[in-house]
């Protein structure tokens, strides 16, 4: 978060995707970073229900326990990136600059 906090950008975290979701009453991130790993929802399983919902975020999906079908599942489902950690500072920069275009 500190990399994105210095990068000019209005960072909010999250402890769950359920705490997310009950934040989205509040307005709609421009972008998105979710772990593939969450407890009780997984970064996918956050991207099916958003798309379920007709809600579009703009999402890049980060995981340190990349399997296989993995990056095709999250890229199949909408993600705009899919990053394997440890995350370079210049990749995830591009990524997000990659998925606000994409959102306008």
């Amino acid at each position: 978060m500190r990399l994105l906090e210095t990068s000019y950008c209005d960072v909010r975290g999250f402890q769950s995707a359920r705490e997310l979701l009950s934040s989205l009453s509040d307005g709609l991130p421009e972008c998105m970073i979710v772990d593939l790993q969450m407890p009780n929802m997984t970064g996918l399983e956050l991207q099916h229900h958003l798309a379920r919902t007709g809600i579009k975020i703009p999402t890049i999906v980060i995981t340190a326990h990349d399997e296989p079908g993995s990056r095709e599942r999250c890229l199949a489902a909408g993600a705009a990136a899919y990053l394997l950690k440890p995350i370079r500072k210049a990749a995830l920069l591009s990524a997000i600059d990659k998925a606000m275009e994409t959102s306008t």
